[in-house]
């Protein structure tokens, strides 16, 4: 038996509020999952990212909890040119998200910046530089 990666999966406060965050990203969640306790959008290759409301984390697991301060981790998305991680960054803090790092020319190589989704993770943004 070999377990293998399938999917990621966030807890969030207000499903019909992550949904349309991570929509803006390009997640295909199917219609009418911003008003259910479980919502998932495959990504391409097949991994799943895969909502849940408290409530529904609460129904199996009652002494669950948000965690509190910051987060550990965050998902990280390509863009395909660092153009694009300056639109959508503006995009996402015009809608009213938080931006936790503006877009910057990285030292590794990249243009990199962070959003939050409505519930506090971390979204990276991040495209190759052009060589200088």
């Amino acid at each position: 038996m070999t377990a293998r990666f399938d999917a990621i999966g966030l807890v969030v406060s207000d499903m019909a509020a992550s949904v349309t965050f991570y929509r803006r990203l390009g997640f295909a969640f199917p219609e009418g999952a911003g008003e259910q306790p479980h919502a998932e959008a495959v990504l391409p290759g097949g991994t799943r990212l895969l909502l849940d409301t408290e409530e529904t984390v609460r129904s199996f697991h009652p002494g669950w909890r948000p965690p509190a301060g910051g987060g550990r981790a965050s998902l990280a998305l390509l863009c395909d040119a660092p153009e694009e991680v300056d639109a959508l960054y503006e995009e996402l803090t015009a809608a009213g998200h938080h931006g936790e790092l503006p877009p910057w020319d990285a030292f590794w190589g990249q243009r990199y910046a962070v959003v939050h989704d409505p519930d506090g993770n971390g979204v990276d943004l991040f495209a190759p530089r052009a060589p200088q």
